[in-house]
């Protein structure tokens, strides 16, 4: 599988992060910044530009020591983050929906266990072999369309389709099919949002029988 340039890897990585953190501020900031384009846009700008500073002067620089690139699917997730003020508020209600999140937990669990050798399968070798890794990533793409064509698609499957077509056309970030479509930081998004989903929906069913009791 062929493996991305030095450069362009580079190049991708600082915009990527720069994605992630304008995405972190987006979501700490108040609710009248968020729905204003302009802000917006400034703070994509802003976080970008200072990752593509040189060398050690980039934030990304340490960044890529401790957590290496984000993946196109996490990238491409933050960029819908800060993309809510121009989406209709029926896609830009949530950016980890349990659909979506539930799939990547469980990929990424499988991945984990077997890097640590407790399910020895190889299976993060798959992304860079030359039939798997295109198999797999036509599958992914052709379950996405399917979604499409059958108007259940949302904001996610285009994610998931940039992030295989920035692997299929560029092999970015690392050449390996798994790094498009998952990282650490995204698994613990999608655990973190299907924690938060159960938590609330517990929550929600005992404040109801509650309420019903009295």
């Amino acid at each position: 599988m062929t493996l991305p340039g030095l450069a362009l890897q580079n190049c991708y990585g600082k915009l990527a992060w720069g994605l992630v953190f304008a995405a972190l501020a987006y979501a700490m900031l108040p609710a009248s910044f968020q729905r204003s384009r302009m802000k917006v846009a400034l703070l994509a700008v802003a976080a970008m530009a200072v990752m593509l500073l040189p060398q050690q002067y980039s934030p990304a620089y340490w960044l890529a020591l401790a957590f290496q690139w984000p993946s196109g699917l996490l990238a491409a997730c933050c960029l819908l983050v800060l993309a809510r003020p121009w989406l209709p508020a029926a896609q830009a209600e949530g950016s980890m929906p349990a659909t979506f999140a539930a799939p990547l937990a469980l990929l990424g669990a499988l991945l984990y266990l077997d890097t640590f050798g407790l399910i020895p399968l190889g299976l993060y070798y798959w992304g860079f072999s030359p039939m798997a890794a295109p198999m797999l990533a036509l599958g992914v793409a052709a379950v996405c369309v399917a979604a499409i064509m059958l108007g259940r698609a949302r904001a996610q499957h285009v994610a998931v389709l940039g992030a295989i077509a920035l692997f299929s056309v560029l092999r970015l970030p690392t050449g390996n099919l798994w790094d498009a479509l998952l990282d650490p930081l995204l698994w613990l998004w999608a655990v973190a949002s299907l924690a938060y989903m159960g938590w609330r929906k517990v929550t929600n069913k005992n404040i109801n029988k509650g309420v019903s009791q009295w």
